[in-house]
C-alpha cells in the first residue's frame, strides 16, 4: 500500500495506476478515493498515470484531530505531488475536492499543474450571505451537523439518496451503490466528517479563482441538490478566465456513478486537449 507522510506526520493513502502524464483525483465529502475507481481505470487505460488519495481523516488515511481547513488540505495535496514527483499534472476535484484544487492554485501558485477540473464542485462559495445570495442557507448546514451528531449512519443513508438523485420515480443507482456510499462515509472519523463539512460550507474561494492560469474544465449537474449549480459551477465559470462549463441536464451530484461513462469520456477528451 502507498502512503505519503505529511509535515504533521499524517499518513495519506494513495493509489498510483497506469503510466503517462499524471492526473490527480480528489474525492468528495464524505468519501474516499474508491469513489473514483471507474474514472481512474478509464483514464489509466487511456494512457495516463492516475493518482487518487484519501483525504486526511477519511478512507485508509490517518485520522488526526486537526488539519481539516483548506490551507492544510491544500498542503496535503502539495505533499502528494512532491512525493509522487507528479509533473505537468492535471488536478481533478469532485465536490469538496474542488476546494483543494482552488486553494492549491492560490496557496501553492499551481506548481506542477497544467490543467484543472472542477466536478460538481463547492467552488466558489457555498454559504448564503448578502454578497452571495445564491448560496445555501446556514440553517441547512446546522441541520446536517445535528443529524450527524445524533445518528451518523442514519444521516448518511438519507444523504446518499439526495446525493444520487434517488427518489420515488428515479433510481439512477442501485441500492448496493447507496450501501457502498454509506460504507465509505462511515470509514471516516466523526471529527474529520464534521470539521470537513464546516470547511466546505464556510470557506470562500472567490479570491482563489484568479489563480487559475491553466485550462479549466467545470462539470456540474443541473439538478444537483447537494451543491446547487447557480452558486457553484455557473459562478465559477464566470470567474475563471477561459474555463469551459459542461452542464449535465437533470443530473444530481454523484456524477462519478450516475454518469460514469460520460464523465470519463469528458475528462479524457479534456486531458487530450493539450
Amino acid at each position: 500500500m502507498h502512503y505519503v507522510t505529511t509535515d504533521d506526520n499524517t499518513r495519506l493513502f494513495y493509489k498510483d495506476w497506469g503510466t503517462g502524464r499524471p492526473v490527480i483525483l480528489m474525492s468528495g465529502w464524505p468519501l474516499s478515493s474508491d469513489s473514483w475507481d471507474d474514472q481512474a481505470m478509464d483514464i489509466a487505460a487511456a494512457g495516463f498515470r492516475v493518482i487518487a488519495y484519501d483525504r486526511r481523516g477519511f478512507g485508509r488515511s490517518s485520522q488526526p484531530w486537526s488539519g481539516y481547513d483548506y490551507d492544510s488540505l491544500s498542503d496535503d495535496l502539495a505533499a502528494v505531488i512532491k512525493h509522487t514527483e507528479a509533473r505537468d499534472a492535471t488536478l481533478v476535484g469532485f465536490s469538496m475536492g474542488g476546494g483543494e484544487v482552488a486553494r492549491y492554485m492560490s496557496r501553492h501558485q499551481g506548481a506542477s499543474v497544467v490543467q484543472a477540473a472542477l466536478i460538481a464542485s463547492v467552488v466558489p462559495y457555498m454559504m448564503k450571505t448578502e454578497d452571495n445570495p445564491e448560496g445555501t442557507e446556514p440553517a441547512v448546514f446546522e441541520e446536517m451537523t445535528e443529524g450527524m451528531k445524533k445518528d451518523r449512519a442514519n444521516f448518511f443513508a438519507s444523504f446518499a439518496r439526495d446525493f444520487y438523485g434517488d427518489g420515488m420515480l428515479t433510481h439512477p443507482v442501485s441500492e448496493e451503490v447507496l450501501d457502498w456510499t454509506r460504507g465509505m462515509a462511515l470509514q471516516a472519523s466523526l471529527r474529520s466528517t464534521l470539521e470537513c463539512a464546516k470547511s466546505f460550507a464556510t470557506t470562500d474561494f472567490r479570491k482563489d479563482l484568479p489563480s487559475f492560469k491553466v485550462p479549466t474544465l467545470i462539470i456540474h449537474g443541473t439538478a444537483d441538490k447537494t451543491v446547487p449549480i447557480d452558486a457553484s459551477a455557473r459562478a465559477a465559470a464566470q470567474a475563471i478566465a477561459g474555463s469551459t462549463l459542461i452542464e449535465y441536464e437533470d443530473a444530481a451530484h454523484g456524477l462519478f456513478a450516475t454518469h460514469k461513462e460520460r464523465l470519463s469520456a469528458d475528462l479524457i477528451a479534456f486531458l487530450r486537449s493539450i
